[in-house]
């Protein structure tokens, strides 16, 4: 029998709060079988999906979402679900603001 515990939780990234970090892990048996670390930001009073990592679609991957609702999705090969999980986690740790500034820059209609 599947015995899947869920966890869920968000972390605030700005002072403001006005950007969050988005987290869902799936564990079974001790064992990390799911992730989704999403980046969200507010605007216009709307918490905006930029960056997610998942597990979708069979394999662990980053979703770069667009402002027109396109996404670019980009394979991340890592070794296992823990450090794929870690590596997630750091890395919208370390470049949100920059994921931001580059959503906002293609929502004002600039070309990358």
């Amino acid at each position: 029998m599947l015995i899947v515990k869920e966890i869920e939780f968000e972390s605030v990234l700005d002072k403001f709060g006005h950007d969050r970090l988005r987290v869902r892990l799936k564990i079974d048996k001790g064992e990390l079988i799911d992730v989704v670390y999403q980046f969200e930001t507010l605007i216009e009073d709307y918490w905006t999906p930029i960056v997610r990592y998942d597990c979708a679609h069979g394999f662990f991957h980053r979703d770069i979402l667009k402002p027109n609702g396109d996404k670019e999705k980009q394979e991340i090969v890592i070794d296992n679900l823990k450090s794929a999980s870690k590596y997630a986690e750091q890395d919208l740790k370390d470049r949100w603001e920059w994921y931001k500034e580059r959503y906002i820059k293609k929502m004002k209609g600039h070309k990358q």
